[in-house]
């Protein structure tokens, strides 16, 4: 039986609220996080973005290289939703073309152009402290309805609480070194995809699906087995055994 939207939507909070009592990878968590927000609310691509030490904006899931790639751009231009989020606080939807193009002129081109014509911001906060912003870009103009507009914010909330809370208090650490650690992660795990995607002849988005797969059927964190891809020392037969062959880049 199919599920509904709302089992759906309950399954990611179930799936997110998990991290909170048990051990996780952050870089997962965010990944799950975008990856169910675009199913959720009808979006064609998704990125997440997070603060570094330094205060800068850096993509740590997202949920296609079109997607990290239009917002790579967002933050190359300086403007869009995403900073907006992160700026105020506040969930950022834009209602049509015309908008998005009178608050973020640059970002609305470059977006518009490459088949995105609407883009939602949802801030990760967590009371007064903004940590970064889901980012939801659409093939089709209009605003988030209230509805979706609480239940996304209600997702990021939890995931944001997820990446900053502390395991214990003898072990606990900084927000700032949890965001490093992410960012740490996300590297090693854009560094095993691109091996895979050149050694498989694989597309990015299918290099990441085996990797993913692999950590899953393993129990294991995703960023540890980005690592021994790296090193090599996961062979590639292993992750590739047992599953369907991956779509060939051109």
């Amino acid at each position: 039986m199919l599920q509904t939207r709302e089992g759906r939507l309950v399954d990611t909070f179930v799936t997110l609220t998990d991290s909170l009592i048990a051990d996780y990878d952050v870089v997962d968590v965010l990944q799950t996080l975008v990856d169910r927000a675009v199913e959720l609310f009808d979006a064609a691509a998704g990125a997440i973005h997070l603060l570094d030490e330094q205060g800068r904006l850096e993509v740590v899931a997202s949920t296609s290289e079109r997607g990290e790639f239009i917002g790579l751009l967002q933050l190359d231009a300086g403007e869009g939703p995403c900073i907006a989020a992160v700026t105020t606080g506040e969930l950022v939807t834009s209602e049509d073309v015309e908008g998005l193009r009178r608050r973020w002129p640059r970002f609305a081109a470059a977006s518009q152009e490459r088949g995105f014509p609407g883009v939602h911001a949802i801030p990760l906060r967590l009371r007064d402290e903004v940590i970064g912003s889901l980012n939801l870009f659409r093939e089709t103009e209009g605003a988030l309805n209230g509805a979706d507009a609480r239940a996304a914010q209600a997702l990021a909330d939890v995931a944001t609480i997820s990446v900053v809370q502390q395991r214990t208090i003898a072990t606990a650490q900084t927000t700032a070194d949890q965001l490093r650690r992410a960012l740490e992660s996300r590297v090693v795990v854009e560094q095993a995809k691109g091996y895979l995607a050149r050694a498989l002849g694989v597309e990015m988005e299918a290099a990441r699906e085996l990797l993913r797969r692999y950590a899953r059927a393993n129990q294991r964190r995703l960023s540890d087995v980005a690592s021994d891809v790296a090193t090599g020392e996961l062979p590639l037969d292993a992750l590739t055994a047992g599953t369907p062959d991956a779509p060939r880049s051109s």
